[in-house]
């Protein structure tokens, strides 16, 4: 089983790439590493669908990063909002490469070891559902499919039984791939579907 220890050590000596915002928005995901069942997995939602952009879509805690604010400190607060999951600054492991997105932000996988948490009180105005996926759901191989609207393949992630779709998919393959694989891999050029350029 991939410990704490393993996963921070696998982030520290991986070489993160950043993106310029370029006249984007700065946003922040947590990739939030929680105990269930004493097996280690990672928080994902299902997004409201009353939510005015990317309703319904599969999605890790996140949003945009508050003036002043750091992303770390941003994928906290927006994982205690979302989730009611507080957690301390010392619950960070690193982050993965930023991921540009069609809508216009710049994410920030900020990697969080919350450890047990008890129950998740996820905020009805933002989240439908919430998920955990276990290290070995995770450890799967993406789907790659093309679309005319774009040269770069688009990647989608089996999990929970359909298909999870970039952003969250390339974030998701990324984790997998550096911290409980230990292969730098990167996946800036993976494009999302249509429906999430909005």
């Amino acid at each position: 089983m991939t410990s704490k220890a393993t996963v921070a050590e696998r982030l520290a000596e991986f070489p993160v790439e950043t993106v310029a915002l370029d006249g984007r928005r700065a946003a922040a995901v947590a990739v939030a590493i929680v105990e269930d069942e004493g097996a280690p997995g990672v928080l994902v939602t299902r997004r409201a669908a009353r939510m005015r952009a990317h309703a319904g879509q599969w999605a890790l805690p996140g949003g945009r990063v508050d003036e002043g604010e750091t992303p770390v400190e941003a994928a906290i607060r927006e994982l205690d909002e979302e989730l009611g999951v507080a957690v301390p600054e010392s619950a960070f492991l690193g982050v993965l490469d930023d991921y540009p997105t069609r809508s216009g932000y710049v994410i920030t996988p900020v990697v969080l070891w919350c450890g047990a948490v008890g129950p998740l009180r996820p905020n009805a105005a933002e989240v439908a559902s919430a998920h955990v996926a276990s290290f070995a759901d995770l450890d799967v191989e993406p789907r790659f499919v093309s679309i005319p609207e774009s040269d770069a393949p688009v990647i989608q992630l089996p999990l929970f039984d359909v298909f999870v779709h970039a952003p969250t998919a390339a974030i998701l393959h990324q984790f997998r791939e550096v911290a409980l694989r230990d292969r730098p891999t990167r996946v800036v050029h993976y494009d999302q579907p249509v429906f999430a350029w909005r």
